[in-house]
């Protein structure tokens, strides 16, 4: 059988997992990589280096944006992987099933409705297929929620209370990166919650059909240190005296070589600035927000996120008509150390968070008798929980037995992240948002 052949636009640092995984030897005898392409060429170098240092892996030929249909044209990809920033994926992945090949993208799969619904009437018009990289479903924790559920041992789901923190690490970074600009992610609603919408979609086998939402930026911004009584503000982190007694201002003293490679050396090609201070001007995203959904099976959902935690994890909670099941995960700890504060900003990566897991039980109270306990596989080193590895696995390899759904194709996607957009029109006009109405299948 021939290898499936991939190429990838958008070489930021997320593109590193397909990389690595396309040219590292995991899947040589099933996929190749045929092609980068980035508006940035210091980017492309990056990768390209590092592949031939670490697996003595041929340079990848490197397209500039500009230069996508020539790309397609060359290299005849069978699949194009797009990690771009998020308001460019309909973009992208329109014009790749417009050539002939198939998406498999980054999530959000967009940003809004209007995006969304051209990927739809293009997939439609097509036939191609159009993938959602959604490696939170593939994580043992979350497979052994969905199994549970399956089993009816809750019963009938009534309601949902789901909670997630983002520490002052990783979630301050999305106020320092394109994130923080909400025309580019649309939002932590979107970009980052789209994962969490995804997984109750999934875990419960609905859909969202009501929408109401409050969300604020109480925390980061210049205006809320201000009020804080902040009087030295700085642009960016990197070379500032200032910020080396900042704990929100980014390190990279573990990373160094990798930030300079990726990012500060190659600004010179897109003036992208990384380390921007989370305090300063040009933040348009909320860092605190309640979400309640209504699905098509009359579940009710209370969602909330918080973004400047001392510490990262979730709750989540069902509650049934045989019980109440409970999951509580911690993935990251902060303690109030000099050696811990002087390391804030620089846990990049998700696989180490991912291994400080400290509740590893999840329960199911019935309404009398006493509570049962399960327990999953907790022992992957891999990114999300071993959720990654899963993941690419069906991307590269195919989807042969998936009795669980683990496969998202563009409906999921879509699904995912109408509840955000959905989240985003309330915030915005105080009003409840029926979700059916704001895209066509």
């Amino acid at each position: 059988m021939p290898k499936k052949r991939f190429a990838l636009i958008g070489t930021g640092a997320r593109s590193g997992m397909y990389i690595r995984a396309l040219t590292g030897g995991d899947y040589k005898d099933a996929a190749e990589l045929v092609a980068l392409c980035d508006m940035n060429p210091g980017r492309i170098a990056y990768h390209n280096e590092y592949i031939q240092k670490e697996y003595n892996h041929a340079p990848i030929p490197a397209y500039s944006h500009e230069e996508f249909d020539k790309m397609i044209a060359e290299t005849k990809p069978d699949t194009v992987i797009i990690t771009t920033i998020d308001r460019t994926h309909h973009i992208y992945g329109c014009r790749a099933m417009e050539l002939g090949c198939d998406v498999i993208s980054e999530k959000p799969m967009t940003t809004d409705p209007e995006k969304c619904q051209q990927i739809i009437d293009t997939q439609k018009r097509t036939g191609k297929k159009y993938t959602v990289a959604f490696n939170y479903r593939y994580s043992p924790r979350n497979t052994k929620i969905k199994e549970l559920l399956k089993s009816g041992i809750c019963g009938e789901i009534t309601s949902i209370n789901f909670e997630w923190l983002l520490d002052t690490s990783h979630g301050a970074d999305y106020f320092r990166r394109w994130h923080r600009d909400k025309r580019n992610s649309g939002g932590l609603m979107v970009h980052k919650s789209t994962h969490h919408f995804d997984l109750v979609n999934w875990w419960i086998d609905s859909k969202p059909k009501t929408v109401f939402a409050m969300g604020d930026l109480k925390f980061y911004g210049r205006d809320n240190a201000e009020r804080r009584g902040v009087k030295e503000f700085y642009y960016r982190a990197k070379d500032r005296t200032v910020a080396l007694d900042d704990p929100f201002a980014l390190s990279v003293k573990n990373e160094r070589e990798f930030f300079n490679k990726l990012y500060f050396d190659t600004e010179k090609y897109d003036a992208y600035v990384r380390d921007r201070s989370v305090f300063s001007d040009g933040i348009s995203i909320e860092d605190n927000m309640s979400v309640m959904v209504r699905y098509e099976n009359n579940v009710v959902m209370n969602y909330t996120l918080c973004a400047h935690c001392p510490y990262e994890g979730y709750r989540i909670c069902f509650n049934g008509t045989k019980g109440r099941l409970e999951f509580y995960v911690i993935e990251s700890g902060v303690t109030a150390t000099d050696e811990d504060m002087s390391s804030f900003g620089n846990r990049e990566n998700e696989s180490d968070r991912d291994r400080k897991d400290m509740a590893p039980e999840i329960i199911f109270q019935p309404f009398w008798g006493k509570p049962q306990i399960f327990t999953y596989d907790n022992t992957s080193k891999a990114g999300h929980g071993g959720g990654d590895v899963k993941l690419m696995n069906n991307l590269f390899f195919g989807v042969e037995n998936d009795p669980l759904s683990h496969a998202a194709d563009f409906h999921d996607g879509a699904y995912s992240i109408l509840t955000g957009i959905g989240a985003n029109i309330s915030m915005a006009t105080g009003l409840p948002v029926e979700v059916q109405k704001l895209i066509k299948f």
